[in-house]
């Protein structure tokens, strides 16, 4: 009887829904201004994303990156921009020659040099001195003859239009009793006196003269470790990896300098040579000089160092008032005791001193009760320690050198003034500026040592001259380092700000580079130097930009990790409904209906 009923396929659906066990309740269907509703309000959130949120966000985040030569940068750091030269105006005075002879042993004094000299970049450039003709009655007609030998060949060897700098005078003087030639050299001037006998001068005609191989030796040795400094520093710039792609020219000169260093100096004098700058201290425009009184007693608890300064170091602190400027001051400390860490003083029987182990020199000062700050003033400070031992325990010296003073590498020095050798005055409780004069000339030496200036040759203007040649070129080739970082960090680091100030000291840094560059090579070393002080500070100004420094310490992942808590929560519901739109209206076109209606 079941069978025999007949199902309609019409009363399907009704019966389907009327069973609440198999049934499940589907949503009303959308109508179609639902559907283009939704859409328009998900495209709306998108327009505003992309056409208002993306270009606000852009503007607000955009970091700005001032314009920089980066080729030029990176030329001077890799030494294809300037090869720095030294050409150096020595002026030669013969009042007892007739001009021809004169100029004749300077043309042949001239090439026994350039055959001498075996390094290039640093060349010495005769010239004969206006002033110096023949003073000789007979030949006074020499004084005012300008002919065409004078006036023609002669300049060529070295006469200048006056803007050189002159580094020494050679002064020629007969010696009638003088049986070979010899040199002097004035220790407070910059003039070196050669006397020759009167066989001794070259005929005009002759090709070889033993003069001017005298005077062309003697000017080499007065130079030799100038050029060794200068050739150390270029060969130090390039072994630190200062110029990693250096030109063809400037890798010749290298292989010159390096020749030249090599032949020049035995091993020992070259590890001397390396050790003396390395314990010069960096090139600062001002430097602070602490010099310290030091006594294990009460006594002496005063000095006279305020006439002792002015006497015997304020002038040879004004004398490099052109390469950097000084600030001092002085403090006198009792019962200054030994550092811990240093033995105590041995009793040597045969010498009938006290000494100091060597290897205690360098824990001598008592860095925790002695008032020696190492940052006091706007520079560098060089502590210059005078200590005074008990007589109980004097004279006090170091085991082996038996010396009283040594120095301490980027710190200063220290000189032991023993008791019995003080000339002090009736009152012993005062040291006077006599005692002090010897430490003042210890000080004095150590404080040349420190800024670097050589030993020889034994002038101090000589020395002060080529200081100021080497921190010039010390000074060149730091700013073209720090130029060539800046370049490197720029191009590794895309997202860090430049802002104005960095390519305004750039500007200024590379102008006074190319200015310095051009007085080395025009002999005009003052000049360079204040040049190459300009470009070091503008460097290390750009290099060292607060706003940009701070944008190195925040890479990509650090921006990820703030954006992301903030974007995730309204990203992913506007990524996700985008997606279900675009999905459905696939479907909706697969399928032949109408998807969104605009």
């Amino acid at each position: 009887m079941t069978s025999g009923i007949d199902v309609r396929p019409e009363d399907a659906d009704f019966k389907v829904a009327a069973s609440p066990a198999t049934a499940q309740k589907l949503p009303p269907p959308e109508s179609p201004q639902s559907i283009n509703t939704r859409g328009l309000v998900i495209l709306s959130f998108w327009a505003v994303v992309i056409l208002l949120g993306l270009p606000v966000w852009l503007w607000t985040t955009s970091i700005y990156r001032a314009k920089l030569p980066l080729q030029n940068m990176l030329d001077w750091a890799e030494g294809k921009a300037c090869k720095p030269t030294f050409p150096l105006q020595i002026a030669i005075e013969a009042p007892f020659l007739q001009e021809p002879e004169a100029a004749h042993l300077v043309r042949m004094t001239q090439h026994a040099l350039d055959d001498l000299n075996e390094f290039s970049a640093h060349h010495l450039r005769l010239r004969l001195a206006k002033s110096s003709l023949s003073r000789d009655p007979q030949n006074a007609s020499m004084v005012v003859m300008q002919d065409e030998y004078a006036a023609g060949s002669f300049t060529q060897y070295g006469s200048t239009d006056g803007s050189d700098e002159e580094a020494l005078t050679v002064r020629l003087e007969p010696k009638t009793d003088a049986q070979a030639a010899r040199a002097e050299l004035q220790s407070h001037s910059t003039r070196l006196d050669v006397f020759y006998t009167s066989n001794q001068t070259p005929s005009v005609s002759s090709s070889s003269s033993n003069l001017a191989t005298f005077i062309a030796t003697k000017l080499q040795e007065l130079f030799a470790e100038e050029q060794a400094i200068i050739a150390y520093i270029l060969q130090s710039a390039q072994n630190l990896g200062q110029a990693p792609q250096i030109s063809s020219s400037a890798s010749s000169a290298s292989r010159e300098l390096r020749s030249r260093f090599q032949r020049s100096f035995n091993p020992e004098v070259a590890a001397r040579l390396d050790s003396r700058m390395a314990r010069s201290l960096k090139y600062a425009p001002t430097y602070h000089i602490t010099v310290s009184l030091f006594t294990p007693s009460a006594a002496p608890s005063s000095w006279e160092i305020e006439s002792a300064l002015a006497e015997y170091f304020t002038p040879l602190l004004d004398s490099m008032s052109g390469v950097s400027n000084f600030t001092i001051d002085t403090q006198v400390q009792l019962y200054a005791t030994f550092s811990p860490s240093v033995h105590s003083p041995e009793y040597d029987v045969e010498q009938q001193t006290w000494t100091l182990r060597e290897e205690d020199l360098s824990g001598f000062i008592n860095a925790a009760e002695w008032p020696l700050s190492p940052s006091i003033g706007a520079g560098p400070t060089l502590n210059f320690v005078l200590y005074v031992p008990n007589r109980s325990t004097s004279p006090l010296v170091v085991k082996g050198s038996q010396a009283s003073g040594w120095l301490i590498p980027q710190w200063g020095g220290v000189v032991i003034l023993n008791p019995q050798d003080a000339n002090a005055t009736s009152n012993e409780t005062t040291l006077s500026k006599e005692a002090i004069q010897p430490a003042l000339l210890t000080f004095s030496h150590q404080l040349l040592s420190f800024l670097g200036a050589p030993q020889t040759p034994p002038s101090l203007p000589l020395q002060l001259q080529t200081l100021t040649r080497i921190r010039a070129v010390s000074l060149l080739l730091s700013a073209s380092s720090t130029m060539g970082s800046l370049a490197r960090l720029t191009v590794a680091l895309p997202s860090i700000a430049i802002p104005e100030t960095v390519s305004s000291a750039v500007d200024t840094t590379l102008m006074h580079l190319r200015t310095t560059c051009d007085a080395l090579k025009g002999g005009r070393f003052i000049n360079a130097l204040e040049n190459a002080r300009i470009a070091e500070i503008q460097a290390e100004k750009g290099f060292f930009e607060k706003s940009m420094v701070g944008q190195v310490y925040f890479p990509d992942e650090h921006k990820v990790a703030v954006y992301l808590p903030l974007l995730g929560p309204v990203g992913v519901p506007l990524v996700m409904s985008a997606l279900k739109e675009l999905r459905r209206l696939w479907v909706s076109r697969r399928a032949g209906q109408p998807g969104l209606i605009p």
